[in-house]
């Protein structure tokens, strides 16, 4: 796993041992940064399920503002800390070892431009972060959530639910990648 653009381009990463964590490979990776890479300069971003960390830092490569890294598991922030100084980005990363529903209560109305969610394939988290996101008010007009899962279903009702549109999929192996924005209100 690498950083594929920007400052850190090259950078090689440290990754978790066993298979707790399943790293989003690098062709899924570019794809989806070419897809949004006129979005990121300047912008706030939140990895809320960060493993170790290579999502999040290739946003602080390629330019984002600031980079909030979140994960429950202590080894993740392990690895996290040290992928961040060996990729020089410290000054524009906030690191939390909390479970994603505390964090969100915490930022709650806070900013956000791009949420990146890819939480564990075999738990319902990537609903429950969504309706939490919505909840807090940590979605603005233009916050764009990516969430990557690996059933079509997973996000089945979310735009009943919270008011959040599927503006784009795509389906990478295994991996599906939804883009979601909120959805815009007409005037009657």
């Amino acid at each position: 796993m690498r950083i594929i653009s920007g400052k850190a381009r090259g950078t090689k990463l440290y990754t978790l041992e066993g298979n707790l964590t399943r790293p989003t490979l690098d062709r899924v990776k570019e794809s989806v940064f070419n897809i949004i890479n006129n979005k990121i300069i300047g912008s706030i971003v939140l990895d809320l399920f960060a493993g170790s960390g290579a999502i999040g830092l290739e946003f602080a490569s390629r330019g984002a503002k600031k980079v909030i890294l979140a994960d429950n598991s202590k080894e993740a922030i392990d690895i996290i800390k040290k992928n961040i100084q060996k990729t020089h980005l410290e000054e524009i990363i906030e690191i939390y070892n909390l479970d994603f529903n505390k964090l969100i209560k915490q930022l709650k109305n806070n900013k956000i431009d791009i949420i990146y969610l890819d939480p564990p394939y075999e738990t319902d988290f990537i609903k429950q972060a969504i309706l939490g996101l919505v909840e807090y008010g940590i979605i603005q007009k233009n916050t764009l959530i990516i969430a990557e899962t690996d059933k079509d279903e997973k996000l089945t009702n979310i735009q009943e639910e919270t008011q959040m549109e599927i503006i784009d999929k795509r389906k990478y192996g295994r991996a599906y990648i939804f883009f979601l924005k909120k959805m815009n209100r007409k005037e009657e």
